[in-house]
């Protein structure tokens, strides 16, 4: 990859806020999905001396009849193209992603959207010869790529990957056979809330603390990150803000406020090789009535229980505790959790000692979850939640 003629390895991450921190921890790429608020977000990344890699949504592969069949494909190629006409010369752009994690199957009856989709290329690459295009799969799948390079036009190939990162430099060596092409990782972090080995009884996702996960990036980076193969493009970390996935907490680098949680300490070690000196608040786990997250908690409406957080260092002098409780999103319409935030249940904090929390059970039955943020001096905060059950007496 070359930006203004120079070598370029992309540093990045996926996300649209908070780029001044982006910037200051050593990153150098932003990625969004869509190009809603195209123009503003190109402009801020500019004033922070960010590349961004602009996603250009595509409807699924899937969407023959509704889509691809139809009219609106047309209309979409148009507006796809006033898009590129709009923004080629803007000097934050660094590449197009034609999609995102769509498939690419054999079948011939996909015929039609592979023509819809290497006529973006095409327009793409004679429109703008001097920015790429990439489109993104779901983790390393040989029929995906094997399709993509006998039958689309892009320059190079972006995985969305977690969990199985862990395989990752070695599917890439098994396959170099038949595929060897640059690519870029467009989205890594921690293991998603969608592994059936991390739910509890009633089907709850258990999130580790902040903590943890700062560990889980730095050792899937250190570890399995390929760095050392010739294609590799960069990577890009997931998700740089806020952002409600089953909760608000999973995924998310920062609060709503832009406080950051040590996985940007992280990231700006990755990034720079410089540790940072204060690091965030270091949890360990959080106890409900003296129950952990996987001990499926359960309690009758209505009474009081109390929360406690326990951390590595014993001394809790001159942190700020924030609770909350909500009502469990666990509902995935179309596949896809909620972007929006439940409801917080503020009237049911009875009383809070520094660590310790003593609360009103809701009186409706249902799952739930309770939630600290722990804000150390420096600003940069901690977070851990324990789901549990409310259940009425038969």
């Amino acid at each position: 990859m070359y930006r203004n003629g120079k070598p370029f390895f992309i540093k990045g991450a996926s996300g649209f806020t908070n780029l001044k921190q982006l910037r200051a921890a050593g990153g150098n790429t932003i990625r969004v999905w869509d190009t809603l608020n195209l123009g503003r977000v190109l402009d801020s990344a500019q004033a922070n001396h960010l590349a961004v890699v602009v996603g250009l949504p595509m409807p699924p592969s899937e969407s023959m009849d509704d889509f691809y069949n139809t009219p609106k494909a047309d209309a979409y190629t148009r507006k796809i193209t006033n898009i590129i006409e709009h923004f080629k010369n803007h000097p934050a752009l660094l590449a197009w992603c034609l999609g995102n994690e769509l498939a690419f199957p054999y079948k011939p009856k996909y015929n039609q959207f592979y023509t819809i989709f290497n006529g973006l290329v095409d327009m793409i690459h004679q429109k703008d010869p001097q920015h790429p295009v990439t489109t993104t799969i779901m983790t390393f799948q040989k029929k995906n790529i094997i399709n993509i390079k006998l039958r689309t036009k892009i320059d190079f190939i972006s995985f969305n990957i977690f969990g199985s990162i862990k395989t990752l430099k070695e599917d890439l060596e098994k396959f170099k056979w038949f595929w060897d092409g640059p690519f870029l990782i467009t989205e890594w972090g921690v293991e998603g809330p969608w592994l059936a080995e991390n739910q509890n009884a009633w089907g709850a996702y258990i999130e580790s603390t902040s903590t943890k996960k700062a560990e889980q990036y730095l050792f899937n980076y250190e570890k399995y990150m390929p760095v050392d193969n010739p294609g590799f493009l960069g990577s890009m970390v997931f998700y740089w803000g806020q952002k409600q996935e089953l909760t608000p907490t999973w995924f998310s680098l920062f609060d709503e406020n832009g406080a950051e949680t040590e996985a940007v300490q992280v990231m700006r070690y990755i990034w720079t090789g410089k540790k940072t000196t204060e690091r965030a608040p270091t949890l360990k786990y959080m106890l409900l009535d003296g129950k952990g997250a996987k001990d499926n908690i359960i309690f009758k409406p209505n009474i009081t229980v109390s929360s406690k957080v326990y951390f590595e260092n014993a001394d809790t002098a001159g942190l700020t505790f924030k609770w909350k409780i909500l009502a469990e999103d666990w509902f995935k319409p179309n596949g896809f959790f909620s972007e929006k935030q439940p409801k917080g249940m503020d009237n049911l904090i009875i009383s809070q000692n520094g660590s310790a929390l003593n609360f009103k059970v809701p009186g409706k039955e249902g799952p739930y979850r309770i939630f600290v943020y722990v804000y150390g001096k420096n600003g940069s905060f901690a977070t851990s939640n324990t789901p549990f059950y409310v259940l009425r007496d038969p």
